[in-house]
């Protein structure tokens, strides 16, 4: 976690400003947002989303990449690795995953199952 944390804060994200023409009978400044449930990602999608993010770290033999790759155990990668998979894959599908939740993603079938189930992504 603490590794994660030094990671992110060297690192800058460019911050893109959103114009948007509000209604005149709302309050000034706000913004309602709606989203649809259905346009939720299927399982295949994000398997293969998945899969092609950890194939093209730059690391990864990509013929050894799977849905079911451990990252470590079968890829050799160390923690630091794991944690720029992690971030890649928040980039990909436009998501933030907690420290918490980051640190037990250490292969492609927790990522799956946790973006899968996530609201949110993308």
């Amino acid at each position: 976690m603490a590794l994660r944390a030094a990671v992110l804060r060297h690192i800058r994200v460019p911050v893109q400003t959103l114009r948007l023409k509000t209604n005149p009978c709302a309050p000034s400044g706000s913004v309602r947002l709606m989203s649809s449930h259905d346009d939720h990602l299927t399982k295949e999608e994000v398997v293969d989303r998945v899969v092609s993010v950890v194939k093209s770290f730059p690391k990864v033999d990509p013929s050894r990449v799977s849905p079911e790759v451990h990252f470590q155990k079968d890829l050799g990668l160390d923690s630091l690795d794991n944690v720029e998979i992690v971030m890649a894959l928040e980039e990909e599908f436009k998501l933030e995953i907690p420290d918490k939740e980051a640190d037990k993603i250490d292969s492609c079938n927790l990522a799956i199952e946790y973006i899968h189930n996530h609201p949110l992504a993308s």
